[in-house]
C-alpha cells in the first residue's frame, strides 16, 4: 500500500499548467505569481511525490488520484 502524498492547492494548480504544457513563466502570468513562486511549487511537488521531473510529477499525481486531467 502506497502513502499518498498530500498537495497545496497552489502546487496542485502548478501541476494543472504543467500538464497542459506550460513553462514557468507562462504559469506565472496565468496565476498572477512570480515565476521564482511557481518553480518552489514544482520544485515541492517533485519531493513531495519522490520524482525527478515536471513530467513524472504529472504522471504520479495522476496516478494517485490528485490531479483530474
Amino acid at each position: 500500500m502506497e502513502c499518498v502524498p498530500s498537495l497545496s492547492p497552489r502546487e496542485k494548480e502548478c501541476l494543472l499548467w504543467v500538464a497542459q504544457g506550460k513553462t514557468s513563466w507562462e504559469t506565472a502570468v496565468i496565476m498572477g505569481i512570480s515565476e521564482n513562486t511557481v518553480a518552489f511549487h514544482v520544485k515541492n511537488c517533485l519531493r513531495k511525490l519522490d520524482v525527478r521531473t515536471r513530467t513524472a510529477a504529472v504522471a504520479t499525481a495522476t496516478r494517485f488520484g490528485l490531479l483530474k486531467l
